[in-house]
């Protein structure tokens, strides 16, 4: 799980879902949600990041539809077994 202190400053002068969404493909890449594994609910995308529930919806479904993370009915969202490059 991501600490508070690890959480990143948004620059309040750019869409936020934008910053967010990059955030998570960041953590993606770099291990710290790695694949199959669950990521944080919008719900808690919002608290972390001190956005409301929409923006932080938004970006998780940019995420989603990058092809980054699968949603599971009743289950959450987790990380897709191939992610894309990153190229």
């Amino acid at each position: 799980m991501v600490t508070q202190a690890e959480t990143m400053e948004l620059d309040r002068t750019r869409p936020l879902w934008r910053q967010i969404a990059a955030e998570i493909i960041r953590r993606i890449q770099n291990g710290t949600y790695p694949p199959g594994s669950r990521v944080p609910s919008t719900l808690e995308i919002a608290q972390e990041f001190g956005v409301v529930n929409a923006t932080a919806a938004k970006a998780m479904r940019y995420v989603r539809e990058e092809g980054w993370t699968r949603g599971e009915v009743g289950l959450g969202t987790f990380v897709v077994d191939s992610p894309p490059d990153s190229n």
